[in-house]
């Protein structure tokens, strides 16, 4: 399994980004694709999981509301909208996969990562 995420970058604050993370390789047919950021010096935090049928979405409390998870079953991918962005949502964002289909928060839970892409929000 392989998983590429891309469509981080530079945005001011307020506005809106959108990430993309193309899933390839065989899976089950139930899993979770979940979504990380990660600041310096910090662990990495839940941001959003979503199950491989995209009937089901979790989401960290602190950013329900504002961000969005997808999937786009066409491109085999998992998408993550980022509304009204604040300069604290500025990380480095990793897509991951779970072969659990319970939408975890663990990190611990997922075996599969993508590289990263770094979303910045200036104020």
């Amino acid at each position: 399994v392989q998983l590429q995420a891309s469509g981080g970058g530079l945005v001011q604050a307020w506005g809106s980004l959108r990430l993309s993370c193309a899933v390839s390789g065989r899976t089950s047919s139930s899993y979770t694709v979940g979504w990380f950021r990660q600041t310096p010096g910090n662990e990495r935090e839940f941001v959003a999981a979503i199950s491989a049928s995209g009937s089901r979405t979790n989401y960290a409390d602190s950013l329900k509301g504002r961000f969005a998870i997808s999937r786009e079953k066409s491109k085999n991918t998992v998408d993550l909208q980022m509304n009204s962005l604040k300069p604290e949502d500025t990380a480095i964002y990793y897509c991951a996969l779970s072969l659990s289909g319970n939408l975890v928060r663990d990190i611990s839970r997922y075996r599969y990562w993508g590289q990263g892409t770094q979303v910045t929000v200036s104020s």
